[in-house]
């Protein structure tokens, strides 16, 4: 079969969280165990980092990725879900697996596949794993797909285990609390495997250092080490209270982006200190100035045009819109509009409700069936006395917008990653 082919049996065949939600979720190891012994256990192969966490996950990974590809490593990135193409999923180096290769790949496993019956998302982590030892590369970044203790990814044996921000997201999967929630994503702690965490929180950070302690393994918490400060010429980064970079030009717009250099920062120390990779502070530095551009990375804080200026950013949770109306209050314009639609699990009140509410709202679907209609957003808006219309599509929002925008303007759209992947120009 060839590509097309083979993406149309992958999404016909096999559940699909990203489309159907709960009913693709298959937690637990059989599947993907039983996969990856078909393919000769790929994922003892290389060496990786996993990461795993409620938000800044995708970020952080490809930060680690980016400055291992910088200090000369051959470095595979496994992140989820792709906005535009399936290929995003599985990169080498920033370039993004050939059609060719997943086509082949799902000609030669269909029978295993149907054999077994994974979800979407183990056949994706198996492919990615061979992908990568095929490759022969040095080390993969790892993203986590939904929690950490059952995710199909949590079987590598990682170098370092690195968790980023908790928040309530999933919680009809992961737990109605923080706690609970940061008890699935401490699964991927494991023994011998030091851990980092990005963010100290007060009611998540006990739940590690218990899981840790029973592992007896080191735990770092990467904000009690590294300090950011933002300057005129850009940021300066001390450890522990002595100067490691200066004037900074961090190119992931943000101050949220600093608690996941945090983590990564630390993490490459960790690794740095076992001794199988050397990175230099100038691969570091290099790196992070240049993110996008060396990994692909997409959709976090993205300008995609000026007067009107125009901003996407893939938050998709309450905690990830906070961020955003934090930024958004930074920003300098006469008028907002905000390009808004979201998924059916998540509060559309309360997630509404960090947005300034003298914004004009554009509310549209994008094509998902697991898409909240827009006129249960209509309802929560009027609660909300929020100006707003609706939209029979992403693109007629879009269009809308730069249509009423005048060039001082500031056009944001978002509210889930799928919004964001129906925009033209992305």
């Amino acid at each position: 079969m060839n590509y097309k082919e083979a993406l149309d049996f992958m999404y016909a065949c096999l559940p699909f969280f990203q489309k159907t939600g709960d009913k693709a979720y298959k937690p637990g190891f059989g599947n993907i165990l039983k996969l990856c012994q078909k393919l000769g256990n790929p994922q003892n192969a290389f060496k990786s980092i996993h990461v795993a966490g409620t938000n800044g996950k995708g970020s952080s990974s490809h930060m680690l990725a980016a400055i291992l590809q910088k200090a000369g490593y051959k470095t595979g990135l496994y992140t989820s879900p792709h906005l535009k193409s399936f290929t995003e999923r599985i990169k080498i180096n920033g370039i993004e697996v050939e059609e060719e290769f997943i086509a082949q790949w799902i000609t030669t496993y269909q029978s295993v596949i149907e054999e077994i019956q994974p979800s979407f998302f183990e056949v994706t982590v198996a492919l990615a794993f061979d992908y990568f030892a095929k490759q022969n590369i040095d080390i993969a970044i790892v993203e986590t797909g939904l929690g950490g203790r059952l995710d199909a990814t949590n079987i590598i044996l990682p170098e370092v285990a690195l968790i980023t921000n908790i928040g309530l997201d999933h919680v009809h999967i992961l737990g109605n609390n923080l706690p609970e929630i940061a008890s699935e994503k401490a699964g991927i702690i494991k023994e011998n495997v030091p851990v980092v965490i990005s963010e100290s929180q007060s009611e998540t950070d006990q739940v590690f250092i218990n899981k840790a302690s029973s592992l007896n393994v080191p735990i770092s918490f990467a904000d009690k080490a590294y300090e950011i400060l933002v300057e005129e010429d850009g940021i300066r980064i001390n450890k522990n209270g002595k100067l490691l970079f200066n004037h900074l030009a961090f190119s992931l717009p943000g101050e949220h982006q600093f608690k996941n250099l945090q983590g990564v920062l630390q993490t490459i120390d960790i690794l740095n200190s076992k001794g199988d990779f050397i990175i230099k502070d100038e691969d570091v530095e290099e790196a992070l100035i240049a993110v996008q551009n060396i990994t692909g990375l997409k959709g976090r804080w993205q300008t995609l045009q000026e007067n009107p200026l125009v901003i996407c950013d893939v938050g998709h949770n309450e905690e990830g819109l906070k961020v955003v109306a934090s930024q958004l209050r930074k920003v300098k314009y006469e008028k907002l509009h905000i390009v808004f639609g979201m998924l059916k699990e998540k509060n559309a009140a309360r997630m509404l409700s960090h947005f300034p509410s003298d914004a004009i709202f554009y509310f549209c679907k994008p094509d998902n069936d697991r898409a909240v209609e827009v006129d249960y957003l209509s309802e929560n808006a009027k609660k909300l006395n929020l100006n707003h219309q609706s939209y029979i599509s992403v693109k007629a929002a879009v269009q809308t917008a730069k249509q009423n925008a005048g060039i001082t303007d500031m056009i944001f759209i978002g509210g889930s990653n799928f919004v964001v992947a129906e925009i033209e120009e992305l």
